[in-house]
Order: structure tokens, then sequence, then C-alpha cells
């Protein structure tokens, strides 16, 4: 993939909005390049917190191990995706893993590079301060819909909120353009492989949702959105 274009995707970031091309081309000259095989990682939860990605090709997942050893997957990260942002807190290490879910290329800035372009773009000190508010909201929201909403409810959330960031038009309606098993959307939303089964085979019945192999397309998105909302 050429300089230019990887710019131009650099540019479509919310950390990197309204920066001069000049900047953007000077935050681009000072990436290095990371390779990561599928299975393998960018980085592991307790890591020293010191580099800051944008994925280029490639799918990973982020996810937490918790104390008894389970994985509880948080988020998939698709191309053109910040990932590893907590390094611009004081966060001392990542709370997370970022294993590559099939072969993988990123972008990385070490923590202290990027923070002398911070330093020098009042805008760029902007943007990382609204990137990190809007994740601790994500996660707010998260906890309290695992804590509050039927299944229901959140997986359609999750679903929606896939489709927002790899959805396609196509003929039957909309596919989220990435390889998705239910054993993910289990993990994304704190419940069973078996729960997530049996509803999607529901929604499947009433014509919502088109399911195959690790593929999902919306075929009536607005009786996704009625559950999403609990509405009658």
């Amino acid at each position: 993939m050429s300089g230019d274009v990887l710019i131009q995707q650099l540019q479509r970031l919310d950390l990197f909005q309204g920066l001069s091309e000049a900047s953007l081309e000077a935050i681009y000259q000072a990436a290095s390049r990371r390779k990561v095989q599928a299975g393998g990682f960018f980085f592991f939860q307790g890591d020293e917190a010191e580099w800051i990605f944008v994925l280029v090709e490639g799918r990973l997942k982020i996810s937490q191990s918790t104390i008894d050893g389970q994985q509880v997957l948080l988020r998939l990260v698709t191309p053109c995706a910040l990932f590893g942002g907590i390094a611009f807190s004081q966060q001392e290490t990542y709370p997370a893993n970022a294993l590559a879910d099939e072969d993988s290329l990123a972008l990385c800035w070490s923590k202290a590079r990027l923070m002398e372009f911070v330093a020098g773009e009042p805008k760029l000190a902007l943007n990382a301060i609204r990137l990190m508010a809007d994740h601790v909201l994500e996660f707010q929201e998260r906890f309290s819909q695992l804590a509050t909403q039927r299944v229901e409810r959140r997986l359609a959330r999750s679903i929606l909120r896939l489709a927002s960031q790899a959805g396609r038009k196509i003929e039957e309606g909309v596919l989220i353009d990435i390889p998705l098993s239910r054993q993910d959307l289990a993990e994304m939303n704190g419940t069973t492989l078996y729960t997530v089964s049996r509803i999607m085979s529901q929604w499947e019945d009433q014509g919502i949702v088109l399911l195959g192999r690790e593929r999902v397309v919306i075929r009536y998105p607005h009786g996704l959105v009625r559950i999403a909302e609990d509405l009658t």
C-alpha cells in the first residue's frame, strides 16, 4: 500500500482529524511498520504500554484475560483503526491482549515520539484527550449494558455497532464484512455460545438476519434497531 494511501487513511482517524498535510506527512514518516502473523500478538495484557498502532491490513481481536484464565473479547479491530491508544494515558501497561486473527500489518509510533508531535500540535493534543474520553465512555456503557440489559439487546447493539464499522450493502441486506463467529459474539456480550446461537436462529426465522459460516447479513436493520432500543 502506497504512502499517499496510508496518509489518506490516517487523515480519516479521529486522532489525526484537522491536521495539516505537512503534519500528517511528518507523522507518517515517523512511523515504524510491524507485521504479525495470524495467531501472534502485537502486545499482551500487562506489557509496558509504549506503542500506539494503526492497523493497515488484517484483523485483530482485543481481549482481556480474567483471573480464572478465560478470554473476554472486547472489540474487533479492522483496517484503518487505532489500537493501543491507552499509551496516551498514565496507564503504564496494556489492559488487554491484541491478537492477530489473520496476518496483519500495522503502523506504530513509540509513545515518546508521538508525544513530541502532541507537544507541537495543539489539535493533536485535543484529539488525544477526546479519544481517551470516548474510550472511557464506551467501556462505561458496555459495563452498564452487561449489568442491566437483556442479552437480546446487548447482542443487537453489538451487531449494529459492527455493521457501522464494517458494514457493506449487498443484495440481501447489510453484510458485516469481517469473519464473525457466534463464539466471537458470545464473548463480546458476556454470554454463552448456546444463547447466541438460539437468539440468532430466532432472528433468522423472523427474517431479521441471514446467517452463514462466520458471516452475518442484516436483512431488516429496523427490526434489529427495535430490539436494541427495546421498542415494542
